[in-house]
């Protein structure tokens, strides 16, 4: 190998470079601005990598080191003060927590008594002969399980005519069904339904549970009657949707779905939540074929009607949600969390600044912890009061910080959008009924991502409208107590006949099973 040869090279030749000083100095000034571009660059590639790693293999919850926070204790007890009078009794110790033992079985579970026997050698005394008496027992529980079993209920409907007249032919009546001749009792329907949206079994998986049962129904049958259910339970949805725009504060959220399509192929659409207030107790969702604002618009367009009454919609940051603001009196309420978790991801870029600010978030849910079980009023008073200042301080700090950081850098994308989003950030200090974050609405779409994972995608969007109809009906009798199975298979023996005037007794705060 012939070594003499020249290597090939970017550099330019001596006798290219510029022999004019001021012409150097403008080219030197110009590699420097590069290095900074790509130092920049890089910087924030490794920081993207480094998100990305912590998604697909780090721990979800974005826990941090408490021991990292005593680098920021002093500003942090600035921040909270004033803690409580000394002259107040101290707040009783937390509960001790339950233990991992044995929970007792519910006494609502039937109970089968199997008595056992004596062997006849051991009950005559040993001493004196005599028959030995019962003087107590030995109760002990033993849980098991029946599987799941059909069964076949046979409608019999007396036909009577006149023998006489030969005429006059009557039948007896049949009380409405769910689907008109149709084959799916009351109980099968919400077993479908329950195990689709609620146990996030596909219609394909239950179809081969069915067959080892000895019943063969296929799973395009029963789409047919998932969509024919979606239809009969759009009265008792639609009472729900009407309650909860009447609410003081909604909790709101949206998540993705793969729609297959039709003749147009496959897109993404979207699921909505909607969390009602105490007064209205209801989660409900909305589907709709993409994310434009014209979804959630059209939703809550009864939604703080009177200006004369506070309403409040806490979301994330999504643009589609500045219309409804602008448009009406309702007041945006930000979340903490979504604020948090961008300083979070900062912490490997700029671990100093980014600690210092989740020190100061930590502090204002540990005062949330103190007020959760006080009254609107009073919690309303503990957050102006300790949790304000803190707030001072980390909006006085950011300002400060702004200008020695690099806008496109994770802590100043970080900081600039907590200064966008500073007066819905605060907001929940006002009212003592909102709350820090938007957490209710993200946990209440953790069931439609488990499910999404099994049945991968929806048909259409007649398959979305349906299956936001029964996960709001799940989840809302879930979240008043109610155990979904029942609730549904209540409402599809009830609604054929129930009269419209009565429609409240069947929502989910209200529902009694039908005796």
């Amino acid at each position: 190998m012939d070594t003499s040869a020249p290597i090939a090279t970017n550099t330019p030749a001596p006798d290219a470079l510029p022999q004019d000083v001021a012409a150097c100095h403008a080219m030197i000034l110009e590699l420097i601005e590069s290095l900074k571009k790509a130092g920049r660059a890089n910087e924030q590639l490794q920081a993207r990598i480094q998100q990305l790693l912590q998604r697909l293999f780090g721990p979800r919850a974005e826990k941090i080191d408490p021991s990292q926070l005593v680098l920021f204790g002093q500003e942090i007890a600035q921040a909270a003060q004033p803690q409580t009078p000394p002259d107040e009794p101290e707040a009783p110790a937390a509960p001790k927590k339950k233990g991992h033992g044995r929970k007792r079985i519910p006494k609502e579970i039937p109970r089968i008594r199997i008595e056992h026997t004596v062997p006849p050698e051991q009950c005559v005394c040993e001493e004196c002969g005599r028959q030995k008496d019962k003087i107590g027992e030995e109760v002990t529980e033993q849980l098991d399980y029946t599987p799941a079993s059909f069964t076949v209920y046979e409608h019999v409907q007396p036909i009577l005519a006149c023998r006489c007249c030969q005429e006059h032919v009557v039948t007896a009546p049949k009380p409405p069904q769910p689907i008109e001749k149709g084959l799916p009792g009351p109980g099968l329907m919400a077993q479908i339904i329950t195990a689709k949206y609620c146990d996030h079994i596909p219609l394909y998986r239950q179809e081969s549970i069915y067959a080892r049962h000895g019943v063969e129904l296929a799973r395009t049958t029963m789409c047919g009657w998932v969509m024919s259910g979606a239809e009969l339970v759009v009265p008792v949805v639609d009472a729900m949707i009407a309650r909860v725009v009447q609410s003081k504060v909604i909790h709101t959220d949206d998540t993705p779905v793969r729609v297959q399509g039709d003749e147009a192929g496959a897109y993404t659409g979207r699921f909505w939540v909607y969390i009602g207030d105490g007064n209205n107790p209801f989660t409900v969702y909305d589907y709709t074929p993409s994310r434009k604002r014209d979804g959630p618009m059209a939703f809550l367009k009864d939604f703080g009607k009177d200006p004369a009454v506070p309403s409040f919609l806490q979301a994330d940051a999504f643009g589609g949600y500045d219309g409804i603001y602008a448009a009406s009196s309702i007041l945006e309420v930000a979340c903490m969390a979504h604020g948090r978790r961008k300083f979070y991801d900062a912490r490997g870029t700029d671990p100093i600044r980014a600690h210092q600010v989740l020190g100061w978030i930590r502090q204002l849910y540990a005062i949330e912890t103190q007020a959760k079980d006080l009254d609107a009023a009073e919690r309303a008073a503990m957050r102006q009061e300790q949790a304000g200042p803190i707030l001072d301080i980390w909006y006085k700090w950011m300002v400060d910080q702004l200008p020695l950081v690099l806008p496109k850098s994770p802590i100043g994308q970080a900081i600039q959008y907590a200064l966008n989003q500073w007066t819905a950030l605060n907001r929940y200090l006002q009212d003592g009924d909102l709350d820090i974050d938007n957490n209710p609405a993200e946990r209440a779409l953790r069931g439609i991502a488990i499910g999404r994972k099994n049945w991968l995608f929806l048909g259409n969007d007649r398959g979305g409208h349906a299956a936001a109809r029964f996960y709001s009906l799940i989840m809302s009798a879930k979240q008043n107590g109610l155990e979904p199975f029942a609730y549904l298979r209540d409402l599809f023996l009830r609604i054929p006949g129930h009269p419209n005037k009565q429609l409240a007794d069947l929502l989910p705060d209200r529902w009694k099973p039908n005796a």
